[in-house]
């Protein structure tokens, strides 16, 4: 199984990933490149949306969350 697949399972079966998620959980350092491959190399439309929390220090982080779109659910 490939990165595409594991991502993609993750994705399937937590209904979301992240790139901390990913890193940690999967050994992926690149999520957006393996997003970008299911999304033109293999089809699933993949919605990103953009999170906002808080660090260790109490600074404020942006970062990214991909979900499968309502028409790829399985």
């Amino acid at each position: 199984m490939g990165q595409c697949e594991r991502v993609l399972q993750y994705i399937k079966d937590f209904g979301s990933i992240n790139p901390a998620q990913a890193f940690l959980d999967l050994g992926c350092y690149r999520l957006g490149a393996r997003i970008y491959d299911l999304r033109h190399k293999h089809g699933y439309s993949i919605k990103k949306t953009t999170v906002s929390a808080k660090n260790r220090y109490g600074e404020a982080v942006s970062y990214a969350e991909y979900r499968l779109e309502d028409n790829n659910a399985e």
